[in-house]
């Protein structure tokens, strides 16, 4: 697991994507929308719709003003949030591209676009968007705020905070001016001005989960393990498939010396085949802390041997999805036929979702057929290609022959999201097996340097690249960080 500063690194995109934290969920302000007087009475019918959850009559209303006013971007840029709300990702896409078709230079459209291609390109293809967004309209707020969180979670902290300045001097009031702010402090390890402008935000009070994990890792910092705890557990709750709130919850009730705690909640999942290195080893420290040495070995032994990630677990959890939980089931009791006929009937009752298209790809992976989950893969890829479906991707395009493929869709990646530490193990094992040694050295180097100098795995293999390239010193150093790392000898 990486160290808090890297986290908090990565925190900066809290109100960003295609959800808004504001209260209104289309963000065209009334100074940017224009129309006639009963195009926009039409408009904000619909918005109102939005807010009290009613996506229906809000379509009705984007269909009166689609009458009115048909090639109107802002109107457009609606409807493109409207559909995205609504799980119809594809089309959202298509209505987005129509609204700059209608305006290239409007700038609500040249925002949406920068945060879908975000989603499906990375951070780094995003930023030439959000720039022209700035250039098309320089005091808002909102093409401040997401330009600004882009450049953080790119580590361009210097650009970040020139970016964050301008939004403070347009918007002083503006929350997500004082949330970037509190990136910024806690970056700084300055926990208590970061809790001040974190609370000043008022992001927290509205539950926005980002704000929430800021908090606790504050709270870490301070060294209030069991607030901090609380806060990630109710957040776990609530993100069950979220790997880094659950090792943070971990790491707490570590501090905190809940070792009882750890191994109740997390035995099990450590014992799966793709579970994390940091949680395995953990669970492990916990047992042995707790005095049971016995089960602490198999854990140990666990993270400290590197493990392919070719193959993933679908393990049914609480609070998901109806449909995930119902397909997690079925694979987990190798029912494949029939989830595969569960996954084939919600793509025809979600043709436009992208979310369909990745359970379908789950579903076809853990049944053998790689070529079949690429291909659902990469069409839900065109809606949000996030790190879990890259990897899965990558992984069924190594299974079906297409390693340079799989290569440089990972290379990618790691370019638009240069501080994720699993991207970066994971192409180095790859570099690993075609012997490019050097490559490993630079990326495993990369890693350490942004915080996994704490994981077994990363070490070991750091170490053999080192031996492999003849540098006997350097393997050695690694080799002592690594004795730091690992638990003692067993009885």
């Amino acid at each position: 697991m990486s160290d808090l500063r890297v986290i908090i690194a990565s925190l900066a995109l809290v109100c960003t994507g295609l959800m808004s934290c504001s209260a209104d969920p289309n963000p065209v302000s009334s100074s940017q929308l224009q129309g006639s007087e009963t195009f926009l009475r039409t408009v904000e019918e619909a918005r109102r719709h939005i807010r009290f959850g009613d996506l229906a009559a809000a379509g009705q209303s984007y269909d009166e003003a689609l009458e009115l006013e048909p090639e109107n971007p802002g109107l457009w840029v609606d409807i493109a949030r409207l559909r995205f709300m609504g799980g119809e990702h594809l089309t959202a896409i298509e209505a987005a591209d129509y609204a700059l078709e209608l305006g290239p230079n409007y700038a609500p459209a040249l925002l949406l676009r920068g945060q879908m291609v975000r989603d499906a390109n990375g951070m780094e293809e995003s930023l030439p968007w959000f720039e022209a967004a700035a250039a098309a309209a320089p005091n808002d707020p909102e093409i401040l705020g997401e330009y600004a969180a882009t450049l953080g979670d790119l580590g361009y902290n210097r650009d970040m905070l020139a970016a964050v300045r301008d939004l403070t001097d347009f918007a002083p009031d503006d929350p997500q001016a004082q949330y970037l702010q509190s990136v910024m402090a806690a970056r700084a390890d300055r926990p208590e001005l970061a809790t001040r402008l974190l609370e000043r935000s008022g992001f927290t009070e509205d539950e926005v989960p980002a704000a929430r994990l800021l908090s606790a890792i504050v709270n870490l910092q301070q060294g209030n393990f069991d607030t901090a705890a609380n806060t990630l557990e109710t957040l776990a709750g609530d993100q069950p498939g979220n790997v880094r709130v659950q090792e943070l919850l971990a790491r707490a009730w570590w501090l905190g010396g809940r070792d009882s705690l750890i191994t109740e909640r997390f035995a099990a999942a450590a014992e799966l085949p793709d579970s994390s290195t940091y949680l395995t080893m953990l669970v492990g420290r916990a047992f042995e802390r707790l005095g049971d040495r016995p089960r602490a070995i198999p854990f140990f032994e666990k993270a400290s041997r590197p493990h392919e990630q070719t193959r993933f677990t679908l393990a049914p959890g609480n609070s998901l999805p109806d449909v995930s939980n119902r397909l997690r089931g079925l694979v987990s009791q190798r029912n494949l036929d029939q989830s595969r006929g569960v996954s084939t009937q919600f793509i025809r009752r979600y043709p436009q979702s992208g979310d369909a298209y990745s359970l379908a790809g789950d579903v076809a992976l853990a049944g053998n057929d790689p070529l079949a989950a690429a291909e659902f893969y990469k069409v839900s890829a065109k809606v949000r290609r996030s790190w879990p479906l890259t990897r899965k991707l990558a992984a069924a395009m190594l299974q079906v022959g297409e390693g340079e493929a799989a290569k440089a869709l990972l290379a990618r990646y790691a370019q638009g999201d240069p501080q994720n530490l699993d991207a970066l193990l994971f192409i180095a094992k790859l570099s690993a097996k075609e012997a490019d040694w050097l490559r490993v050295q630079v990326l495993l180097d990369t890693a350490i340097a942004q915080g996994a100098g704490s994981d077994p795995v990363v070490l070991t293999l750091r170490a053999k690249a080192a031996r492999e390239l003849g540098n006997e010193a350097d393997a050695s150093q690694v080799k002592a960080l690594l004795q730091d790392v690992l638990p003692g000898p067993f009885l």
